[in-house]
């Protein structure tokens, strides 16, 4: 009991400290702010709109106050007790002005100007003739100004009018004239009224209607009808404009593939210049490239505007976007001007800076893993943005990554990879099909081809090549579809060391990662993100299928079970449903922490031709980006103890099912320096028994044997990439004994072997999801 209470009386010394301090460093006849009250008079409102008018009101109120804590004010009392710093760096003016916040005096506080933002903001939501006054509490040296504000009743819209005319832009206004966001009985409100001409103004110009502007509507209101109730009228200003209301379609289409931005401030001469009548227009569209960079079936795909169409701002901005979304031009810009000869008509010109066309980039990488490696990679690529002549991309890539075995079980047991990757991606969908889209982001069909050559020394080399055709489009900036028609994996080894021989006859499974694989099939993953937008809460979702040769063993009646196992060119081939999804959340606690969390669940199920699942297309769990108490690729399946192995070498440990939750509380503590506490929790499992990994079957007691770990880290934002720390525990330990699993009573910092085996450290770059 005494250890509480005086943890309680040194929190009321500190708090009375710092209540105190703050005060004394004020001049004479300062008075600090602490903040404004609304007295609100409720009796002509109801419960629901006295509240949200006072919130709103507070609001709206200047300066805020300095932040406080419980009544206490740290920030304030750290810049007070900081003398002023000589330069502005180093540690006292971090502290002071980073840390610190600067007093905020009554004098800083214009409360005139706020009755004024009181009154006007009420009258804004329909409470006319707002009547304010102010009062002000001192005691200490601190100071609160109490707003008294006693509004009317709040006005009604009794009636909506669209006044008519015989214009033609006024009978396109009337078309929409029924779906106005004036409604009657609604209270009066700017701000919808607001909205109401730009809802206007947005129709006007998905219509023709292209110099027309928000300001040409006037929404006059006459408070004088009835009691409480105002008429709404709806019309055009007399001063609009008379380009305002005129109707455009579109002329001739223009394009310059190779545009000067030197020619920027000389853009009007250079497109009054341009010799268009003695081009031959491909398909409508006018196309200067006296060089012939590009094929002109580029612009039939990416531009939506036709010779006759009427213009519209979303054929306007899609068309831009689609320009710029080639990835081949560097700046796109666009100009409407209206045609010499013909009355309401624009000529669209689309001046295009290209990117340059080739690129070479060398990569080097420098890494190391949880578990006990540590190498470095080479990365040597190639790229052409227009390899065809049609904004294709064509990227080629060689490299070599080395990783050494600095500890862990076995010596010398390193990995060499040597490998090349190929792509080519057209902005088209290839396929005897018509696709058409009419989203801001160009579909693109995917070739690819690579080879990797791996070798574990003291163990195995392995040559893998693999190839794919397919597609990848977007719906909008938030949905991505990706569809490989055929994804084509061949891995065979060219060399088993008599070691891993001796390991193979004592444990089977370790024949399945250099068997002869044969995997084809589709794949298809759906994305859904809105973590771009600034949302308070955000999600992402990843979904994925993998099929291999499903059709292949139907039609052939594979059956492994049966002994009627097929074969292609003399290699059984790999038949399974593999199916994986990623959800993550994310919550924006203030601006400058976060809570995220993800969820992965993942299940393979071998059939038909294979027992097994392929090694390669099985799940891993641990490491710096999964599970991170554990290393990578040692942990699971099941409640399989890896303890027990009898191979010289760590083995990966793989399975069939996966589950995985991860939480982290993510946290700004200054500048380029962020904190984050975190607990991951998961496992592996098989679907089958194994004899060789006891334990590793997935049945009803997998809760039983899902591991847990906590930790916290450290992450350094540096903008070009953030570097991140991770130090965690494991506090649940699926291989120990059932009663056992929990290991809070067995953390002991002080034990320098329980740190060795306990503590894992991850360096990793980027956030782990």
């Amino acid at each position: 009991m005494k250890r509480p209470l005086n943890k309680l009386l040194l929190f009321i010394a500190f708090a009375f400290l710092v209540s105190c301090s703050n005060t004394k460093y004020l001049k004479k006849g300062e008075l600090l702010y602490v903040g404004a009250k609304i007295n609100l008079q409720r009796d002509s409102l109801s419960k629901k709109q006295a509240n949200l008018l006072e919130t709103n009101l507070k609001e709206q109120l200047m300066p805020k106050p300095n932040k406080s804590f419980l009544g206490l004010r740290p920030k304030l009392y750290f810049y007070n007790i900081t003398s002023e710093p000589k330069k502005e760096k180093g540690f006292k003016y971090w502290l002071k002005y980073k840390v610190g916040e600067k007093p905020v005096l009554l004098s800083d506080v214009d409360i005139d100007f706020n009755r004024k933002i009181i009154e006007n903001y009420s009258e804004n939501l329909g409470y006319f003739n707002v009547s304010t006054s102010y009062d002000t509490v001192t005691k200490n040296k601190k100071t609160k100004v109490i707003y008294n504000v006693k509004p009317r009743q709040q006005y009604l819209i009794e009636k909506v009018t669209f006044q008519k005319d015989s214009t033609l832009i006024n009978s396109e206004i009337q078309k929409i004239a029924a779906k106005s966001l004036l409604k009657v009985g609604a209270p009066f409100n700017l701000n919808v009224i607001k909205a109401e001409r730009e809802r206007i103004d947005s129709y006007l110009k998905e219509n023709g209607f292209y110099y027309f502007h928000p300001d040409n509507i006037i929404v006059q209101a006459d408070s004088t009808v009835n009691n409480h109730k105002v008429d709404l009228i709806v019309k055009l200003k007399e001063s609009t404009p008379a380009m305002a209301t005129k109707q455009f379609t579109i002329d001739k289409i223009v394009v310059i593939p190779d545009y000067n931005l030197r020619n920027l401030g000389r853009r009007s001469r250079v497109v009054s210049q341009t010799p268009i009548d003695s081009l031959t227009p491909y398909k409508g569209i006018y196309i200067i490239d006296r060089e012939e960079k590009f094929k002109p079936q580029i612009y039939d795909r990416t531009l939506y505007f036709k010779k006759g169409d009427l213009y519209n701002r979303t054929d306007h901005n899609l068309s831009l976007n689609r320009l710029i979304n080639l990835g081949t031009f560097k700046f796109v810009k666009n100009q409407f001007v209206i045609s010499d000869s013909l009355n309401n008509k624009f000529d669209v010109y689309y001046m295009l800076t290209p990117n340059e066309f080739k690129s070479l980039r060398l990569e080097t990488l420098g890494k190391t893993n949880s578990a006990s490696y540590a190498g470095g990679e080479v990365n040597f690529n190639w790229r052409h943005r227009n390899f065809l002549k049609g904004a294709e991309l064509f990227t080629a890539s060689l490299y070599g990554a080395m990783d050494y075995q600095v500890g862990g079980r076995g010596n010398g047991n390193n990995i060499y990879r040597v490998g090349s990757k190929f792509s080519l991606a057209f902005p088209r969908i290839i396929a005897p099909f018509k696709f058409t889209s009419s989203s801001a982001f160009v579909p693109r069909t995917k070739i690819g081809l690579g080879y990797e050559y791996q070798s574990r020394t003291q163990l195995y080399t392995l040559h893998n090549f693999n190839a794919s055709f397919g597609y990848l489009w977007k719906e909008d900036v938030k949905k991505e579809h990706e569809l490989n028609v055929l994804e084509v994996t061949y891995v065979f080894p060219e060399k088993i060391t008599d070691k891993y021989k001796e390991q193979m006859a004592d444990n089977p499974s370790l024949a399945r990662i250099v068997e002869k694989q044969l995997i084809f099939g589709p794949t298809y993953s759906y994305t859904f993100t809105n973590t771009m937008l600034p949302l308070k809460h955000t999600v992402y979702y990843k979904g994925q299928l993998d099929l291999s040769a499903n059709l292949t063993g139907l039609i052939s009646g594979a059956n492994y079970e049966k002994g009627q196992q097929k074969e292609i060119l003399g290699v059984a081939y790999s038949q399974y449903v593999k199916t994986e999804h990623d959800i993550r959340y994310y919550l924006k606690l203030n601006e400058k922490s976060q809570f995220a969390a993800r969820f992965i669940a993942g299940y393979a199920l071998p059939y038909g031709n294979s027992e097994y699942m392929p090694f390669s297309k099985q799940f891993f769990v641990g490491g710096s980006n999964s599970i991170r108490a554990f290393r990578a690729r040692t942990l699971g399946p099941g409640s399989y103890d890896p303890r027990t192995q009898t191979s010289s070498f760590l083995m990966d440990q793989a399975g069939d099912i996966k589950l995985e939750f991860n939480a982290e509380y993510r946290a700004n503590l200054f500048s380029f320096l962020n904190a984050a506490l975190f607990v991951d929790a998961g496992n592996v499992w098989l679907m089958r028994d194994d004899p060789t990994k006891p334990g590793g079957k997935f049945s009803n007691e997998f809760l039983s044997e899902v591991a847990v770990g906590v930790g916290a880290g450290l992450r350094f934002d540096f903008s070009i990439l953030v570097l991140r720390t991770d130090l965690s525990i494991p506090v649940r330990v699926p291989y120990y004994e059932k009663n056992d699993r929990w290991r809070f009573d067995h953390i002991e910092f002080g034990d320098r072997a329980w740190r060795k085996d306990n503590l894992i450290l991850n360096i990793a770059i980027g956030y782990p999801f």
